[in-house]
C-alpha cells in the first residue's frame, strides 16, 4: 500500500523513478520485439513521456510533431525537442546521453504548402541518420502518429512504417509497482478534493466557480502538473452529460456530478466522478436512479480480475438500445465505460459495449483503469460515478475511496 507522500525522502522509499524509468523503456523494448520494430517514433506525448521521462509544457502537448523521440534496439532513446528547450532538458534529465538530445524538425500546427514539404524533409533525414546509427534503416519502423506529409515523404525515402501506436498502447498497460504507488497518490487527492467539494459547494455557485476552486485546489498541491478538465454539469446540463462546465447557476436541490477528469501528478492523470445534491435532499427518484447507476457500476467492478476479459466487464452493462432508446451504442459513448489510466487517460484497456463484447481484451495484473457508469432524465437531472482501480492477483484494488454508497448531500 502507498505511504502517500507526495516528495522524497532519505529515510523511505516511495517511488523508485529510475526503477520506473528502467520499466518503461524496457516495456516498450519488448513490445517493439513482439511486433518485429526496428524502431518506433513517438510523437504522441504520453509515448515520448514513457520511453524519456521528460516533461514538456502543456501547448507542446497536444500538437504531434513538435517534438519526438525514437526507440531503438540497445541504445537509449533520442529526443527530437521542440527549439531550444533541449537545453534544458540535458541539465535535467541526465539518463538521456546529451548527444541523445537533439531539436526537432516540425511543420504541423504551423507551416504548410512548401514551407511543410521543406521541414518534413529535414524531419525524414534526421530521422534516417538516427536509424542508420542503429543499424536499423531498413527495418519496419513504428509510427504513432501519421499525417500526409510524412506519408510522401515516407515513400520517396523508402521507409518501411506501420502502426506504432498499437505497441505503445500495450507497452503502457500493464504498470509496475512504482506506476502504482503514483497512481495511489492520484486517488487519495482525489478524495481529498471531493471532499472539498462537498463542503464547498451551495446553491448559488456557477458550474465555472466549482471548476476554478477545484483547479485552484490542485494546483497548490506539489507536482501536479497539470488540470486537463474539472467537469461540473447541474441540473439539466447533466443528463445527457455534457462533459463540460458553464455560467450556469447551480439551484437548491439540484444534483451536480463533477470529474476530475485528468488532473495530472507527475504524468499520472485521473478520472474520478462523484454526484452531488446541493442545497437540498435528493429525492426519491433522484436515489432510483442512482442506485441503479450504482448497481452497474459495482457489477462490472466484480468482473475484473486477472484473466477476465472486457467483454466480462462491459457485459455487465446493459445495452444503450434497451436502457435509453437509443439508435446504437455509438451514441452512448463514454456512458457505460472503462479505460486505462497512466501517463495517458486512455491507456488500454478501453472498455465498452461497442467493442468489448465482439473484441475482447485480457485484463492482466497489474492494469490500471477506470470504470464508470450514469444515469438520467433528459434535461432533468444526471448522475454518474466512477471508481479507479489497480487489477491485483486477487482482484481489483480500489485506489478511490470518497463514499460512494449514496448522493452526497451538500451545501
Amino acid at each position: 500500500m502507498a505511504s502517500f507522500g507526495t516528495g522524497s525522502v532519505d529515510w523511505q522509499e516511495r517511488i523508485n523513478w529510475q526503477r520506473m524509468r528502467e520499466y518503461r523503456v524496457e516495456r516498450a523494448r519488448e513490445s517493439m520485439r513482439k511486433h518485429g520494430l526496428g524502431a518506433i517514433l513517438c510523437m504522441y506525448d504520453e509515448n515520448i513521456r514513457y520511453i524519456t521521462s521528460t516533461l514538456t509544457p502543456g501547448w507542446n502537448r497536444l500538437k504531434p510533431g513538435l517534438r519526438y523521440a525514437v526507440l531503438v534496439e540497445g541504445r537509449e532513446p533520442i529526443l527530437f525537442e521542440q527549439g531550444d528547450i533541449g537545453i534544458h532538458v540535458e541539465k535535467h534529465s541526465p539518463w538521456i546521453p546529451k548527444e541523445n538530445v537533439r531539436h526537432s524538425f516540425s511543420w504541423i500546427k504551423g507551416a504548410a504548402g512548401p514551407a511543410s514539404e521543406m521541414q518534413v524533409t529535414k524531419f525524414v533525414k534526421a530521422l534516417l541518420e538516427a536509424l542508420e546509427e542503429a543499424g536499423v534503416r531498413d527495418q519496419p519502423l513504428g509510427v504513432d502518429f501519421i499525417d500526409i506529409n510524412m506519408i510522401r515523404a515516407f515513400e520517396r525515402a523508402h521507409i518501411s512504417w506501420t502502426d506504432g501506436m498499437t505497441p505503445m498502447m500495450e507497452a503502457r498497460a500493464v504498470k509496475n509497482r512504482d506506476e502504482h504507488e503514483a497512481m495511489r497518490i492520484v486517488g487519495a487527492i482525489g478524495d481529498a478534493l471531493h471532499y472539498e467539494f462537498s463542503k464547498f459547494l451551495k446553491p448559488g455557485l456557477t458550474e465555472n466557480q466549482v471548476t476554478a476552486f477545484g483547479m485552484k485546489y490542485l494546483y497548490d498541491i506539489p507536482g501536479m502538473e497539470d488540470v486537463e478538465d474539472i467537469i461540473v454539469s447541474s441540473g439539466p446540463n447533466a443528463w445527457p452529460n455534457w462533459r463540460n462546465f458553464s455560467d450556469r447557476i447551480i439551484r437548491p436541490g439540484e444534483i451536480v456530478i463533477i470529474d476530475l477528469a485528468a488532473l495530472t501528478w507527475n504524468g499520472f492523470k485521473s478520472c474520478y466522478y462523484r454526484t452531488y445534491c446541493v442545497g437540498g435532499k435528493p429525492t426519491a427518484e433522484h436515489k432510483q436512479y442512482y442506485d441503479i447507476a450504482l448497481g452497474w457500476l459495482n457489477d462490472s467492478i466484480a468482473a475484473v480480475r486477472p484473466g477476465a476479459t472486457t467483454a466480462d466487464i462491459a457485459s455487465r452493462w446493459p445495452s444503450a438500445m434497451e436502457i435509453w432508446g437509443y439508435a446504437d451504442e455509438d451514441q452512448a459513448a463514454a456512458n457505460l465505460w472503462g479505460h486505462g489510466l497512466g501517463l495517458a487517460q486512455y491507456d488500454m484497456p478501453v472498455i465498452s459495449r461497442i467493442w468489448s463484447l465482439d473484441y475482447p481484451q485480457e485484463i492482466q495484473q497489474g492494469m490500471v483503469f477506470a470504470l464508470e457508469t450514469q444515469h438520467g432524465k433528459v434535461h432533468e437531472f444526471g448522475v454518474r460515478i466512477e471508481e479507479m482501480i489497480i487489477v491485483q492477483e486477487d482482484g481489483p484494488e480500489l485506489i478511490t475511496t470518497f463514499p460512494v454508497s449514496e448522493i452526497t448531500v451538500a451545501g
